[in-house]
């Protein structure tokens, strides 16, 4: 009898990270401003405090490849994360791109950025053409099952957050545009305030006590500022003892005074005092 070699996974025998295009020459639509500032600033605030921050994977406008009976078919988020993978593809390299049946974690969360070219995609509003690939939304709800999926219009700053539920994603409803998920210790919500110089709405993450999550500058800017104060502090402390020794040097020189007159009052009667 021959013997037959064991089945191998399709880790071993699919196109890895380095067999499959990392870019689409013909794939209309780079990066605008926005697209690239605000997913930096998704990457900079976003450290869920339960994860080792080598634990922790985030890319935006990068090759997603999903399916692995149809290893070319990819999607390109503009932002997500994943947890629980190595921050490099087997802990040594950059990643060219993610690829699902390689790494064996699915994203945990997406984040796209609505555009006119891309809106009715990114909020499922498509209707599948079975000779092509799945949209965004399928992929995101049915195939890869990312647990949450968040929107974004750069154009009215609206904010939408869709669940996992039951299979299907649900909306939630945002009493404020904030919503925190209790997995990642994190809440994601809109930010008025100046990033890169920019004044403007932005998403951000923010913690436990709502307070938004640093990002590498200003947090260098935070240290600064307190640094300065301390400095500040110090120098009104050496001031207020400066000032006490010229008070403590005055009230002195008038006790010398006082006594002076006084020896001189004496001797005027004829009295020599007791220096003693």
């Amino acid at each position: 009898m021959y013997q037959t070699d064991p089945p191998r996974s399709p880790k071993e025998v699919l196109p890895t990270m380095y067999d499959l295009p990392s870019e689409d020459p013909e794939e209309p639509g780079l990066p605008d401003q926005f697209h690239l500032l605000q997913p930096r600033l998704l990457d900079e605030s976003f450290c869920p405090p339960n994860y080792p921050s080598d634990e922790i994977f985030v890319a935006s406008d990068l090759n997603l490849y999903y399916d692995s009976r149809n290893p070319l078919w990819h999607k390109r988020p503009d932002w997500f994360a994943v947890l629980g993978v190595s921050r490099l593809y087997e802990q040594q390299d950059l990643r060219l791109s993610y690829v699902v049946w390689q790494e064996g974690v699915n994203p945990f969360i997406v984040v796209e950025l609505l555009s006119p070219g891309t809106e009715k995609e990114d909020l499922g509003q498509t209707l599948r053409d079975i000779e092509q690939p799945p949209p965004k939304w399928e992929v995101y709800e049915k195939i890869l099952r990312i647990p949450y999926y968040a929107i974004f219009d750069r154009y009215k700053y609206e904010f939408r957050v869709f669940k996992l539920d039951g299979g299907r994603y649900a909306e939630v409803a945002l009493s404020e545009p904030r919503f925190w998920i209790p997995e990642l210790e994190l809440g994601l919500g809109v930010w008025q305030g100046r990033y890169q110089d920019i004044e403007q709405p932005w998403l951000r993450w923010y913690d436990r006590i709502g307070d938004w999550v640093l990002t590498s500058t200003e947090h260098e800017r935070q240290l600064a500022e307190q640094e300065r104060r301390r400095a500040e502090q110090e120098r009104q402390r050496a001031e207020q003892e400066r000032q006490r020794a010229e008070q403590e040097r005055q009230r002195a020189e008038q006790e010398r005074q006082r006594t002076e007159r006084l020896i001189a009052q004496l001797r005027s009667l004829g009295v020599e005092p007791d220096l003693d």
